[in-house]
């Protein structure tokens, strides 16, 4: 299984729209934060090539998303 944090930001007025459709997209994990981004979430994919294709490019769709930073987890 392989994770990655996704980091994003979000139109004025739309964050919490973000997460609740982030929580139906059945990712792992999702926070509201506050700093330079406006949500975190965690998701996971069985095959490391299918994070980006399948479950962040749904997160890039989501009404309110304007961009997003991707992190894979590494095991040190």
């Amino acid at each position: 299984m392989t994770g990655a944090y996704v980091l994003i930001n979000c139109g004025a007025g739309t964050t919490g729209r973000v997460v609740r459709a982030l929580r139906r997209l059945g990712v792992k994990e999702v926070r509201a934060v506050t700093g330079p981004f406006d949500v975190v979430a965690y998701v996971e994919a069985k095959d490391p090539n299918r994070l980006g294709d399948t479950v962040v490019s749904r997160i890039q769709t989501i009404d309110g998303v304007q961009r997003t930073l991707t992190m894979v987890a590494v095991r040190l």
